[in-house]
Formats: structure tokens, C-alpha cells, sequence
């Protein structure tokens, strides 16, 4: 059971990480400070929450068939460090340390890919070798930022409501990036499976064999329901956007996240049940 908690906990990781990288986007100095601490504040939640159930299962010792205690635990501290730079920025939102805000928002970052990356690789198998870590880390980062973007985004489209003459090209910033994201996903799943179909990779393409034969139609499920279904939407909501009207692409915003987070809970299926990274 270890193994399967933490295919899930990393979700929790990618919402947290992904969604900071996401407050990049917008110019700070033209948003209300609002949806930076109300956004900030829901990430820090979530890495609060990979942080607490890794530590848990660090706590049970691990599993034979899973990541043991000792990397849990250093997937935990690297959360929590992560937590504490965080904090850090969201401090700073009260206050106009500008330069203090700045260094821990770039400390935050780069703490929380290392997070994810740390997350990921605790459920590659042993005997995979190095260009499997490639596979696992490159995914675990496009995954990352796309439930990141369309939370970020989704969240920004709702301080329409509350600035009425923000300019609707901050929001169209956000859906640029997100479809840029977006492919860039697809193209590094499909680099995945590639990758770990190499023999000697992971047991002489063993996982990929295994998802063909087995798991073939949840792959599609995964790809349809995720990230190709979610670039529809993306692309209905630029057009939206066109008209312009920010509610209604929010709306299609909220239909996103929820196909974005339908895909990553397929792909943790496939990774506890196949070991390729999807």
C-alpha cells in the first residue's frame, strides 16, 4: 500500500509546485496582492499535504515493494523545506520587502522541483537505470506545470469579479502558456513510453509490453481524458477570450482542472500498476 499512497500524495506535490511556478504569470505590480496570498496560501496546502502523508509513510517503515523510509523521509524534508521557503514569500506579501519576496519566491521554485522530482523517483523501480530517471523527472515537471497553469489560471479568472478593469490579456498570458504546457506533456508522455521501451532501461521494456497487452485502452483513457481533451478546452477558452468574456472562460477553466487532475490520477494508475511514468 505504500507504493500506491504515494503514486497519489504526488499529486498533492505537482498542484503545489506546478501552481507557484503559475504566479509568475500575471505582473505582479498590476494585480491586487489578494490573488497572490489567497493563491499562495491554497499551494502551500497542498505541499503541506504531500509533505504530512509521506512523513506518515516514513513513519510505518516503508514497504519491501515500495519506496523505503529512509528516501520518505528525505521526500518529506525536501516538502518541508519547501513549506518554509513558501511561508516565507507569503510573508512577504504583507510587507514591501521586494527583494527578500523575490529571492524566496526563486528558492520556492527551485525547492519544489527538486520536491517532485524526489517524489517521482521514489516509485521508480529498482534495476531501472539512469534515462529512466529522465523519463521520470521530465513528466513528473510537464505534469507539474499543467495542474499548476489551470489551477493558477482558473483561480486568476475569478479576480475578474473583483477588478473589473484588469486587462483580459493577463488571463490570455495564462491560456498561452497553458497550451504551450499542455503539448509540451504530450510530447513528453509519448517520450516516456518511448524511452522505457529501450531494453535494458526497465527490464527489457517489460512496463511497456505490459501496458500494451493490459493496460492499453486505460492509456487511452488517460491521453483523452487528460491532456488532449483538456487542449479542446484550452483552445475553446482562448476563443472565448477573443470575445472577450473572462467568466465563461473561467468556466471552461474549471471544466480544465478537472480533466487535467482525471488524466493525473489515470497516470498514477498506470505508474503503480506498469512503473512507466504517465
Amino acid at each position: 500500500m505504500t507504493r500506491f499512497a504515494t503514486c497519489f500524495i504526488l499529486i498533492f506535490g505537482e498542484l503545489a509546485w506546478g501552481g507557484m511556478f503559475a504566479l509568475a504569470i500575471p505582473p505582479f505590480s498590476k494585480v491586487e496582492r489578494g490573488f497572490y496570498k489567497s493563491s499562495a496560501s491554497v499551494f502551500l496546502s497542498s505541499g503541506l499535504i504531500a509533505a504530512i502523508g509521506l512523513a506518515w509513510l516514513a513513519i510505518r517503515g516503508g514497504a519491501a515493494d515500495g519506496p523505503g523510509a529512509t528516501a520518505l523521509w528525505i521526500a518529506a524534508a525536501l516538502w518541508t523545506l519547501w513549506i518554509v521557503v513558501t511561508s516565507v514569500y507569503l510573508y512577504t506579501l504583507w510587507s514591501d520587502d521586494g527583494a527578500l519576496r523575490a529571492r524566496a519566491y526563486t528558492l520556492a521554485l527551485a525547492t519544489g522541483m527538486l520536491a517532485v522530482v524526489a517524489n517521482i523517483l521514489l516509485l521508480k523501480p529498482r534495476g531501472f537505470g539512469i534515462v529512466a530517471d529522465v523519463a521520470y523527472g521530465l513528466t513528473a515537471i510537464t505534469s507539474s506545470l499543467a495542474l499548476g497553469l489551470v489551477s493558477g489560471a482558473m483561480l486568476f479568472g475569478h479576480w475578474y469579479l473583483i477588478d473589473l478593469e484588469m486587462p483580459v490579456d493577463y488571463l490570455r498570458s495564462f491560456v498561452r502558456v497553458l497550451g504551450v504546457v499542455l503539448i509540451a506533456d504530450v510530447i513528453a508522455l509519448g517520450l516516456a513510453i518511448a524511452l522505457m521501451a529501450i531494453p535494458g532501461i526497465a527490464g527489457s521494456g517489460a512496463p511497456v509490453a505490459a501496458l500494451w497487452e493490459s493496460h492499453a485502452g486505460l492509456l487511452a483513457t488517460r491521453m483523452i481524458l487528460g491532456p488532449i481533451t483538456t487542449i479542446v478546452l484550452i483552445l475553446m477558452c482562448w476563443q472565448t477570450l477573443k470575445i472577450p468574456q473572462t467568466m465563461a472562460a473561467t468556466g471552461l477553466l474549471y471544466i480544465a482542472l478537472m480533466s487535467v487532475i482525471v488524466g493525473e490520477m489515470l497516470g498514477r494508475f498506470i505508474l503503480f500498476r506498469t512503473a512507466i511514468p504517465l
